[in-house]
């Protein structure tokens, strides 16, 4: 009887052991910063878009094109960005990207800045509806809107090279500078991100 007992309280801890193994792994979760820099996979992550975006702009701030409007029209030139094409492997949030660009170019303070299509759609809905149910005084008024004098565009392309355990990711940032009359590129820009990933028994 003895034995038996001994049995089931043996059977009943292993199961418990067993059980316990086959439990999924425990998670923890750390806040940081949001502008520590994180790159876990390699792919085109929130601080490859920050850091590009930055460096694109400070290059097109202090190319000739922006003096040359500048003394010929005796304002700051009004810019519009349009499509970032995503011509890579990855799946990246363009639209992340394209409001980075967005948040340097108005911070630089040397250019004017208008809104998107997509966002221009809604605010003159809003501008016709003001027609009709706003006072006189407040109702805003129709053609007036700021025009874009340059559109800048561009695309996102990516490389992998890869043996064995070991990769070279490589991305390149391509951005260019269009006067809206008359089709001229004023500024071009390019941008290269390189990295290296090592993996053990990883197929690529």
């Amino acid at each position: 009887m003895k034995n038996i007992r001994t049995l089931i309280t043996v059977g009943i801890l292993m199961m418990i052991l067993i059980v316990a193994g086959c439990a999924a792994p425990t998670r923890t979760v750390s806040r940081v910063s949001a502008d520590e820099q994180t790159d876990f996979s390699g792919n085109w992550n929130d601080t490859d878009s920050k850091l590009v975006a930055e460096q694109m702009i400070q290059d097109l701030m202090y190319r000739s094109w922006l003096s040359d409007h500048v003394m010929e029209n005796d304002s700051k030139p009004v810019l519009i960005v349009g499509r970032v094409r995503n011509l890579s492997s990855e799946h990246i949030q363009t639209d992340t990207f394209v409001k980075d660009i967005e948040r340097e170019l108005i911070n630089s303070g040397k250019v004017k800045f208008v809104a998107s299509s997509k966002e221009r759609d809604e605010i003159r809905q809003e501008r016709l509806e003001q027609q009709s149910y706003a006072s006189d005084e407040t109702a805003k008024r129709l053609a007036v809107e700021a025009g874009a004098d340059f559109m800048l565009q561009g695309g996102i392309k990516s490389n992998v090279d890869a043996s064995g355990g070991k990769a070279a990711k490589f991305y390149q940032i391509d951005m260019e500078l269009i006067n809206v009359e008359t089709n001229e590129k004023v500024w071009i820009g390019s941008k290269e991100i390189k990295k290296i990933i090592r993996k053990s028994k990883t197929k690529w």
